[in-house]
């Protein structure tokens, strides 16, 4: 009995203690349980706070990428429009510079007093200088000229419009008077430098009316030396006598032959005869010679002096004989320099004030001159076809270019000076054969009197 009660305590205590143990477990389970939930919550907020994280990262790294896009897209606009600026101011100071360009050549150009036609027109340097800074303005230039050609054309027989020119009787032919123009012109020292000439070269060009053809009659002339030549006259009425430098390199050679040679036939009737061999006399003619120096051989070591008749290169690099010319005797002076009308020609005996070789005046020729320039370099065809081209119009002050250094326009139209516009002051004395400091007998003889005349030439030269 006592054992049955005991053993049923015995349980009671098993059972408390079970459930004690079953209670204890179950908190535990519980609070375990509660632990996990806890980690489990917090690890969702590490997970939220770290995603949050990331979209934040990812808004701010997409946000970075958008601006610096915005400010990229913004710089390169501003470049763009940077460049576009750039590219307006160079190309208005491009047209900026073609209009300089264009204006500077317009009041430079002398319109032709003759219609020509396009290629010649473009042989004139300053228009094909126009044409290739603006095409259609120099076309329109190009007509505007052969429709005022046109029109001084027309009017001729109205009201002629004249530039003044100077006339010479020569000392041959009945009424000659020897009479001239004087200068100080010394091919030797042109400009004050030393530099003569024969060395650095020279243009000479000038307008000429022929009104008589005696032998070796000169119209523009200096000779220091017979072998220091500058001659421009007539060996006859078929031939010129041009003279550069030494008297074994005179160029005589008939113009026929010379505009045959050259292949210029179609000019005979500008200057010549019906039959195409002497010169017409009361006609107007462009002459031009130019010599390129002992400075300036060519690649054969020639030193070529050329001749051009209205415009057109005639002589000199055509396979003729005597082009080269080697002018080396340069020292020499004399008393007056180059004359005009008649040859300045170094006399017998010393100027007792010079102290210089004494200069007497023969061998004149009764012609028409005007325009006559002086320049210390060889100018080429294209400079020579300008200025015919421009008749009394061209002014070599302002369009010759470099290197004049004497420029008589005769545009003075009375009194007894003519003056030298290059700015050297050669200016000319109108005078006579009786202002040299010694006398030919026969020039003595005629006697000398008077000057030259004045005359009004026709501003085309009836070309």
């Amino acid at each position: 009995m006592h054992d049955l009660e005991y053993i049923r305590r015995r349980q009671k205590l098993l059972e408390k203690k079970r459930k004690r143990a079953a209670e204890v477990e179950a908190k535990e389970e519980a609070i375990r349980v509660a632990k996990m939930k806890a980690e489990a919550r917090e690890q969702e907020k590490t997970a939220a706070r770290k995603k949050l994280l990331k979209e934040q990262q990812e808004n701010d790294r997409l946000h970075e990428r958008h601006v610096k896009r915005k400010q990229k897209q913004a710089q390169q606009k501003w470049d763009d429009r940077l460049d576009i600026l750039l590219a307006q101011i160079k190309e208005q100071s491009r047209k900026q510079s073609k209009l300089e360009e264009i204006r500077i050549i317009i009041k430079k150009r002398e319109p032709s007093l003759i219609e020509l036609d396009w290629d010649r027109w473009l042989s004139i340097d300053l228009n094909k200088k126009l044409a290739l800074l603006d095409f259609e303005y120099a076309l329109e230039m190009f007509k505007r000229d052969n429709l005022m050609a046109k029109r001084r054309k027309r009017t001729r027989g109205k009201k002629k419009q004249f530039n003044y020119g100077l006339s010479f009787t020569g000392n041959d032919a009945d009424g000659a008077r020897a009479d001239l123009v004087a200068t100080q012109f010394n091919p030797h020292d042109p400009d004050g430098s030393g530099k003569p000439l024969a060395e650095s070269g020279f243009t000479v060009a000038y307008w000429y009316r022929p009104d008589e053809s005696y032998t070796n009659s000169f119209h523009i002339s200096w000779k220091v030396h017979t072998n220091s030549r500058f001659d421009f006259g007539l060996m006859d009425a078929d031939q010129p006598y041009i003279g550069v430098g030494p008297e074994n390199k005179k160029l005589t050679t008939k113009w026929e032959t010379m505009l045959s040679t050259s292949g210029n036939d179609d000019i005979k009737s500008t200057f010549l005869d019906d039959d195409g061999k002497i010169l017409k006399n009361g006609t107007w003619m462009h002459i031009a010679v130019t010599y390129a120096g002992t400075d300036n051989p060519d690649g054969d070591g020639n030193m070529l002096r050329k001749i051009y008749v209205n415009g057109r290169h005639i002589y000199g690099g055509f396979g003729e004989t005597k082009q080269s010319v080697d002018w080396t005797r340069k020292a020499d002076t004399m008393v007056q320099g180059v004359a005009f009308g008649m040859r300045a020609v170094q006399a017998s005996g010393t100027d007792s004030e010079s102290g210089l070789r004494n200069t007497k005046y023969n061998n004149g020729n009764a012609c028409g001159l005007d325009e006559i320039a002086f320049y210390k370099e060889e100018k080429d065809a294209n400079w020579v076809t300008s200025v015919y081209n421009g008749g009394a119009g061209y002014n070599h002050k302002n369009s010759g270019g470099n290197g004049l250094v004497g420029y008589w326009k005769f545009s003075e139209g009375k009194g007894t000076t003519v003056k030298d516009l290059s700015g050297y002051g050669h200016h000319g004395t109108l005078t006579n054969a009786l202002y040299g400091t010694s006398i030919d007998n026969a020039i003595n003889n005629l006697p000398p009197s008077g000057t030259p005349t004045w005359i009004k030439v026709p501003k085309g030269y009836g070309q």
